[in-house]
């Protein structure tokens, strides 16, 4: 129990790093909270037109659910790992250091699914990219993979009841940090890939 509390104390520690705020900052371009939509996210970096640091913000966001995930398997065990997820997540969401108030998490969630079962990571990035082809919108794509990844997972049974019920609850999660991109959806006015507007 100790150690599943810990990994999931370092977990929060690491994913509340909030890589874009960071960045954006050491480049000398102040807080990307007051830019575009005002998320820590890739997506917002983006429209600073700094597609590097866009990249740069993506890898980290992702990343550091990898090495909690790792690090905490390592040490703990697979339980611990799954507790790390969840503790990255959350952390990067709701990070203390920013009010609680963080980033929407499908660049976390992606990282965590490489760190708890990789051939998932590589399910959801093709999935996304199939509905961004065909839709052209970035949140219903990365809304759809983060329900198709777990469902598929559990019902090819790749993945056990533990891990599906932790990827269910981290994709309950992107999807409430969505909910301002879901009504859009529903109203028909979320805006479209490569647009001048954008959620993320």
């Amino acid at each position: 129990m100790i150690a599943i509390l810990a990994a999931l104390v370092l977990g929060y520690l690491l994913g509340s790093i909030p890589f874009g705020l960071v960045l954006t900052r050491a480049a000398g371009l102040g807080d990307i909270r007051a830019i575009g939509s005002g998320n820590i996210g890739a997506t917002n970096v983006l429209r600073t037109g700094r597609k590097g640091l866009a990249l740069a913000t993506f890898l980290g966001d992702a990343l550091k659910g990898t090495v909690a995930i790792l690090a905490a398997r390592w040490f703990a065990g697979e339980g611990a790992a799954m507790a790390a997820a969840v503790g990255a997540f959350l952390g990067h969401v709701f990070p203390v250091w920013l009010g609680f108030k963080g980033g929407k998490g499908v660049a976390t969630y992606i990282g965590c699914l490489l760190g708890l079962y990789w051939p998932a990571a590589l399910a959801f990035c093709a999935v996304w990219l199939a509905m961004a082809f065909t839709f052209r919108i970035s949140s219903l794509s990365a809304l759809t993979a983060s329900v198709v990844v777990p469902l598929g997972l559990f019902l090819g049974g790749w993945a056990s009841g533990p891990l599906t019920l932790v990827l269910v609850a981290l994709a309950a999660l992107v999807w409430f940090r969505h909910k301002e991109n879901i009504l859009r959806l529903l109203a028909g006015t979320e805006p479209k890939i490569k647009g001048k507007k954008s959620g993320g």
